[in-house]
């Protein structure tokens, strides 16, 4: 059967269960869209059965997405760039607890746009100084998955203080990819695989040591009851993680 790939925005409508046919609807990571789209795209061409009818999804930070959730949204999946975001949920009962699961990881990288010099290093000197008046854009680090592993980093590095007044936060970590690749930031910290798709480059690869591991969780809302929800995770924790190795994910199980 033909699947829909689509973005929706942050309308909804507040209904406890979904109408036989309706879509399977999916809240995600914005950092996710080349990942899921591809995952709903070969699960098509193949024809390869583990779930079936059309896919609605609709991306944004991670936060925003944990909230609506939390709210009463419409979402038969979630998938979070951040585990304390899908704890909560679940705490809230907003999910099935126990469907709860890392399907992938990442790494973040400091970047800068095309054909920018290399960065030798990552101490305050060199960093401040390839600033100069700029800006480090990162996503919005009370928040934003991506701006909170940014912070971890700065953190554990030493690098806080120094670089903390000339951060420009973002609503996601999208947002803040894109203010490099626009040449309006000279560096931005964002995950390896948001990079390798962009018109940046790759100045340094961060520590994993120096932040919490990065994963993405999904989980079936416990407020509605799709009967694709089950099947469509378990092709995310199976024969799609192929797809997202190709694109610079890490494997699902948690390190």
């Amino acid at each position: 059967m033909t699947r829909i790939f689509a973005m929706i925005t942050g309308l909804w409508t507040l209904f406890a269960s979904p109408v036989t046919g309706e879509p399977l609807t999916v809240f995600a990571a914005a950092s996710l869209r080349e990942a899921l789209d591809g995952a709903v795209a070969a699960s098509e061409a193949a024809a390869q059965g583990e779930f079936s009818g059309d896919v609605v999804i609709s991306y944004g930070g991670s936060g925003a997405m944990a909230r609506q959730v939390a709210l009463g949204a419409p979402a038969d999946v979630v998938i979070l760039a951040n585990e304390a975001w899908m704890s909560w949920l679940a705490e809230e009962g907003a999910v099935e607890a126990d469907s709860v699961a890392r399907i992938m990881g990442n790494g973040l990288v400091l970047v800068g746009p095309q054909g920018a010099e290399p960065l030798d290093a990552l101490d305050a000197t060199a960093l401040t100084e390839r600033l100069g008046d700029g800006r480090l854009a990162v996503g919005q680090v009370l928040s934003v998955p991506a701006g909170i592993y940014a912070k971890e980093w700065m953190q554990s590095a030493g690098l806080w203080e120094q670089l903390q007044p000339h951060l420009a936060e973002t609503e996601n970590v999208r947002a803040a990819l894109a203010l490099v690749e626009r040449g309006e930031v000279p560096l931005g910290v964002v995950y390896a695989t948001d990079a390798r798709a962009a018109k940046v480059t790759v100045l340094q690869e961060i520590d994993a040591r120096h932040h919490s591991p990065i994963g993405y969780w999904a989980a079936v809302t416990a407020t509605r009851d799709h009967p694709q929800a089950a099947p469509f995770l378990a092709y995310l924790k199976g024969a799609a993680q192929a797809g997202f190795a190709e694109l610079g994910f890490l494997s699902g199980p948690a390190p």
